[in-house]
């Protein structure tokens, strides 16, 4: 317990230096979510790096768009991982509609585990390609270090309506993957550090 209430207190500093407001259940339920990906990373080797420091970077990192993204009446995470943006989004939406698509067998068991142990009842996790998934569509798609931004919105076009965005992580080559959108993508760029938010909306 030591260590969880040692990470939720750094992760608290990094919230409000990054100029994140939460409530205090957001530090309790991302705190179980560092103790139980350091405790897997020992074995299943999930993420290059899962001290408290690299963690707690990741989540302010998934979490940032929360200054400038409403929150969505669902959510789909392309290639979740070890949880980064998407189980992370879903912490500071808990009551949002969630579906997190992962479909490496160890990656989804702790996702599962992670979800059910954080509280996180909406979440549901897809062990299948994106463009395997059947579901309706959503208003809001969330994506990190899976694909560029065209070929994300070929894969997601059944699970999009006409005001479905979607948030890509992207670094330096954000702009020139904004440059490949067809003329019906309304794009914009938000920045922070060497994250590029590249937000992304379509008319289908």
């Amino acid at each position: 317990m030591r260590s969880e209430e040692s990470f939720q207190k750094l992760l608290r500093v990094k919230l409000d230096e990054a100029g994140l407001g939460y409530d205090e259940t957001l530090p309790e339920r991302l705190g179980r979510f560092g103790e139980l990906l350091r405790e897997w990373n020992t074995v299943h080797n999930l993420t290059a790096d899962a001290s408290p420091e690299a963690v707690v970077a990741n989540i302010v990192d998934s979490l940032y768009p929360l200054t400038f993204v409403e929150q969505p009446d669902s959510l789909l995470d392309v290639g979740t991982g070890a949880g980064f943006p998407g189980l992370i989004l879903a912490a500071a939406w808990p009551e949002v509609p969630a579906v997190l698509c992962e479909p490496r067998a160890k990656r989804a068991a702790f996702l599962r585990l992670a979800a059910l142990e954080m509280g996180l009842y909406a979440v549901e996790v897809a062990r299948v390609r994106v463009e395997s998934l059947d579901h309706s569509p959503f208003g809001l798609i969330s994506s990190r270090a899976v694909a560029d931004a065209a070929t994300l919105l070929e894969l997601t076009a059944r699970l999009r309506r006409d005001d479905t965005r979607l948030l890509l992580y992207k670094g330096e080559r954000a702009e020139e993957e904004s440059r490949y959108l067809t003329d019906r993508c309304r794009s914009e760029i938000r920045r922070r550090g060497k994250r590029q938010y590249l937000l992304v909306e379509c008319s289908l």
